[in-house]
């Protein structure tokens, strides 16, 4: 069966090549035994393309069992997926059958299974290595032949580095791995599927069909879609039923996306590894400003040399290096130049030569030049200019909100 009959048969709309490479990957896996690991975000999709394999396998004609993992009190997984006797445990009145009993000759889809409690994941590893299992609460070993379909939409591999998955099972499980598009990947196909659910729901509602004016098509094509396919049609049936002027303009599109996703218009933001860019990028400008204010500093000792040490002239003929390098400290009024520069006071015991002189002895103050007093600076200048406002501020530093938060308890400020 060919992409385009795959695509008719469980109703995937869509053209982009990242699709069609997924669709060509369940149908050549479909027809093995092989586990599948399907990644991708929330709402992208990953059960139509467990169906899928299921219906294009040799086990279509068996029961296909979809488990949200996630949604399982962990208490209460293991008997859910396995089984358990009478009385293995408070309120077990009589022996159930699990999941895996269920599906035996048929599949399994586990979404969610970055979920899984470490106990279970050790029994789920069983199954998979010999299809043998035990019910909670007996001792008898029970067999199983069933396929396992995975899915998640987080990063399970960062999960086994920090010890919540197990490193055995995730190479189990991703045997052949399957990643799904989001919908900010695929911008060709949001406007067919927008035009599809619009159909649909003007069917079911019974109201007159939907047209999209050009500024509308193009927020459509540049929002983000968080919640990809699941919010494209949650929205579409919002539009169907509550607009009255069937012209939908940009403006009437803006009134049904969340105000929070504002800013990713008309350009998506790639949020992969944000923290991490954020963090260099305040140290980054922590060193910069600091070179800055340096070769300011230099610029300002060099015109105080070449006036033989007149403040006077060089802060009236030099006001942005002042204004640079003393921006934060408010003087008093008719003080702004109230420093001088002593020359070296000439020897009584110079004999003659002027060209000797005393060494004035002088305290020397360095500033600090580390990178948390520096943020711990930048930090607090940026609260004390929005008053206060982190979100504000947060912009100002060029970094998120979360980061500043932490940063201001990190920091203690």
């Amino acid at each position: 069966m060919d992409t385009q009959n795959i695509k008719q048969r469980f109703g995937i709309i869509g053209n982009s090549p990242l699709l069609n490479r997924a669709i060509d990957i369940a149908s050549q896996v479909a027809p093995t035994d092989m586990s599948v690991l399907i990644t991708g975000e929330s709402g992208s999709g990953k059960e139509v393309f467990s169906q899928i394999i299921h219906q294009m396998s040799a086990r279509k004609h068996g029961a296909f069992i979809a488990v949200n993992c996630g949604a399982i009190p962990e208490g209460t997984i293991d008997s859910e997926l396995f089984g358990h006797e009478k009385g293995s445990f408070t309120g077990a009145h009589e022996a159930r059958k699990g999941y895996f009993e269920v599906a035996n000759g048929g599949t399994i889809f586990l979404d969610e299974v970055a979920e899984l409690p470490l106990g279970t994941q050790a029994r789920l590893l069983r199954i998979l290595e010999s299809g043998e299992y035990l019910r909670v609460g007996s001792s008898k070993v029970q067999k199983t032949d069933v396929r396992i379909i995975a899915a998640t939409n987080v990063d399970v591999y960062n999960r086994v580095k920090n010890g919540k998955f197990r490193e055995d099972l995730y190479y189990r499980l991703n045997t052949v791995p399957l990643r799904i598009p989001a919908l900010q990947e695929r911008k060709e196909d949001i406007f067919l599927l927008f035009r599809k659910f619009a159909a649909d729901f003007s069917d079911k509602y019974r109201s007159p069909a939907l047209h999209l004016e050009p500024d509308a098509v193009n927020i459509l094509t540049n929002y983000s879609w968080p919640g990809n396919v699941r919010q494209l049609k949650n929205i579409a049936e919002q539009i169907c039923v509550l607009e009255k002027d069937r012209n939908v303009s940009g403006q009437a599109i803006l009134n049904y996306i969340p105000n929070e996703a504002g800013s990713n218009l008309p350009m998506a933001i790639n949020a992969q590894s944000k923290e991490d860019f954020t963090e260099r990028d305040i140290l980054y400008k922590v060193l910069f400003d600091m070179k800055k204010d340096m070769v300011e500093l230099k610029k300002l000792v060099a015109e105080i040399i070449q006036h033989g040490g007149n403040t006077a002239t060089v802060l009236a003929d030099n006001p942005q290096y002042i204004n640079q390098l003393y921006r934060d400290v408010e003087l008093p009024s008719g003080h702004e130049h109230a420093f001088t520069i002593q020359q070296p006071a000439p020897s009584s015991n110079n004999n003659g030569n002027n060209g000797d002189y005393f060494a004035h002895e002088a305290e020397e103050v360095e500033e600090s030049l580390s990178l948390v007093d520096k943020e711990s600076d930048l930090i607090k200048k940026a609260l004390k200019k929005h008053k206060g406002k982190r979100k504000f501020a947060a912009q100002e530093l060029g970094i998120s909100e979360r980061t500043l938060y932490r940063k201001i308890k990190e920091l203690n400020l």
